[in-house]
């Protein structure tokens, strides 16, 4: 019976190099049960083009050996992955967040913290006298960083954190400050390009330098250039501190889509000082929250000056700010000049105060006061400035595309040979992931309304950065489609091929750019071909959103046009890359605030817009015949 079997695989194998070339021949020594063998068989019964073609979809597929996804797949169906998530995430390359125990590591004198990564700092510097602790370069360009300082500099006196290059370049980032510099006295904190270029932050201080006295903090260059992300969360930051400075300058400069929230900060504080300069600054869609800021503070000084200045839109609140407080002074000074108006909401602003001071000078417009003190506010050149300033800058069209990266839109007459054209950077900024096999993905839930079992599965906290992200993907994928739009997310190869074939027919194809040469800088267009015969057809295109395992976004795109070019370096003319683009040839329901619009003027349905296919995404069409 052994030698049957043997026969039997041996027989099976070989097929395989006869159907598929060069990938069965790589398969000869691989167990036909992998997750990667039943893809090449799901493709080969359900898909009628070669599968050579997608080599890079299969460099996606799960790589469980046929024993873990068996055993996996049981565990799944217990509904108990859970009990066995380090090992299961390792084995299946799926996005985890680390499990960080409580460290009470012992360092003795000033501490230089280089090349350093992912740690939890629970009760250090408890009473340390004097000294500075230097956090530089610390969990630079890494992946995903999760750290954790907890009860750090706990009634210390004049003891000084430096924060340098911390978590710069990073991708998914996760950082929880409870309890800092709790009762110090005299120190400072430093924040010097904090989380700079970074790909989702999640930034909580709670408690930070509660009933501190003259403890500081700056915050410069705070998540500059970051990307999406709830932001940052400032709870009971300085309760019941005295005469604490804090300056945020360059704060989420150039940020796009980023959050504040300051809930219950400097209360009962006494003489402490804020200033926000430059917050916000040139950053898109910046949103920020002020709940009871202030309240029953004691002559109080806040400063807003050049805040979000030259952002697209914003949204503040101030929600009962400095309520209660005695002798708050707040000025508002150059606020809100934003490209496209923002919105700022003031409710029960200044209720109960006493001797408040509250300026506004060439403030933005498009704003609502409910509930407000009417006592001791001043308006200096409300709404001046700001019509005209705006109009010459949409006249002018010099600020419209600062916001989108040059050659993240273009028209279809720029996909000629010769054309020379920015490339926008098209790497990929997600964690490495990949699919599940069908047998296990089958078997999780995949619904917001089942958020609480899927936290239990993948272990996130409540109000985790980890739970955020599953939710935003959970509800996007559950969205409504637009009209005409036919949608799907997909975690498995099978699946996308179910969804690909139910639109298009068994007879496709499926591109993406061969690499990310040529991101960034200038780039010459060489040979162009359009698919099928570059007629106006409609895809699939499939976009990855950020989960746990590879999860994608996939909905039908009608009135397109697909090409393929080479890419050129503009210098030496040799061919660097292979690019895929999709012109869209029916903006008519778009948003007239799309960045393509922004970038290359005009409106929906008024011109036709391309980009090229990014790392990792990919669209599919109909097989060339």
């Amino acid at each position: 019976m052994l030698n049957l079997w043997t026969c039997f695989l041996l027989s099976f194998l070989s097929s395989f190099s006869v159907l598929f070339g060069g990938v069965g021949a790589s398969l000869v020594s691989e167990n036909p049960f992998t997750p990667k063998a039943s893809v090449i068989r799901y493709w080969n019964n359900e898909i009628r083009s070669e599968i050579l073609k997608t080599h890079f979809l299969l460099s996606k597929v799960s790589p469980l050996t046929a024993v873990d996804s068996a055993g996996f797949s049981k565990l799944a169906a217990q509904n108990d992955l859970a009990s066995r998530l380090p090992s299961f995430c390792s084995a299946a390359k799926l996005f985890c967040f680390p499990d960080l125990s409580p460290s009470f590591e012992k360092h003795t004198g000033d501490v230089k913290f280089a090349v350093y990564a992912i740690k939890n700092f629970t009760n250090y510097g408890t009473d340390r006298l004097s000294g500075v602790d230097s956090f530089k370069n610390y969990s630079e360009d890494n992946n995903v960083v999760v750290d954790s300082f907890r009860r750090y500099s706990r009634d210390s006196a004049g003891h000084k954190e430096q924060f340098s290059n911390y978590a710069s370049e990073a991708n998914v980032v996760d950082q929880s400050f409870n309890t800092y510099a709790t009762d110090a006295i005299g120190g400072s904190g430093d924040f010097n390009n904090y989380n700079k270029e970074v790909n989702n932050p999640n930034l909580r201080f709670t408690s930070y330098s509660d009933d501190s006295n003259g403890h500081g903090q700056i915050f410069t260059q705070y998540t500059e250039n970051a990307n999406a992300g709830n932001g940052q969360s400032f709870t009971s930051y300085g309760k019941n501190g005295n005469g604490f400075p804090n300056d945020f300058s360059s704060y989420g400069k150039g940020a796009n889509v980023i959050g504040s929230g300051f809930s219950g900060y400097g209360e009962s504080a006494n003489g402490a000082n804020d200033s926000f300069t430059s917050y916000g600054f040139d950053s898109n869609v910046p949103q920020n929250t002020f709940k009871s800021y202030g309240d029953g503070g004691n002559a109080a000084v806040n400063s807003f000056s050049s805040y979000r200045d030259q952002a697209n839109v914003g949204d503040d609140s101030f929600q009962s700010y400095a309520k209660n407080s005695n002798g708050e002074t707040v000025d508002f000074s150059n606020y809100g000049q934003s490209f496209n108006e923002g919105t700022d909401k003031f409710t029960g602003y200044g209720q109960g105060a006493m001797g408040q001071s509250i300026g506004f000078k060439i403030y933005g417009r498009n704003n609502t006061f409910k509930d407000y003190s009417k006592k001791g506010i001043t308006f200096s050149r409300y709404n001046n400035e700001s019509s005209s300033e705006t109009a010459q800058v949409k006249a002018s069209g010099s600020v419209m595309n600062k916001w989108v990266e040059p050659g993240k839109f273009f028209r279809e007459k720029m996909l000629k040979r010769g054309t020379v054209m920015p490339m926008p950077d098209i790497k990929d900024k997600m964690p490495e992931r990949s699919f599940l096999p069908r047998t296990i993905v089958s078997k999780l839930p995949f619904s917001s309304s089942k958020i609480d079992e899927l936290k239990r599965i993948f272990r996130a906290g409540a109000n985790s950065t980890l739970e955020t992200l599953m939710l935003d993907a959970l509800k996007e994928c559950e969205r409504a489609p637009s009209p005409g739009e036919t949608k799907r997310c997909v975690g498995s190869v099978e699946d996308m091929i179910d969804f690909a074939t139910s639109v298009l027919g068994r007879n496709v194809e499926v591109r993406t750019t061969e690499s990310v040469k040529g991101s960034k800088q200038n780039i010459k267009i060489g040979t162009v071909r359009g698919i099928n015969g570059g007629k106006v057809t409609k895809s699939v295109s499939c976009h990855q959103s950020l989960y746990p395992y590879l999860l994608y976004y996939c909905h039908s795109v009608p009135k397109v046009r697909i090409y393929e070019a080479d890419i050129l370096d503009p210098n030496s003319r040799e061919k660097i890359n292979h690019g895929v683009a999709i012109c869209h040839l029916d903006t008519s329901s778009w948003s007239s605030n799309h960045g393509a619009f922004l970038a290359l003027g005009s409106g929906p349905g008024r011109i036709e817009v391309c980009h090229w296919i990014f790392e990792n995404d990919m669209t599919w069409t109909i097989a060339d015949s």
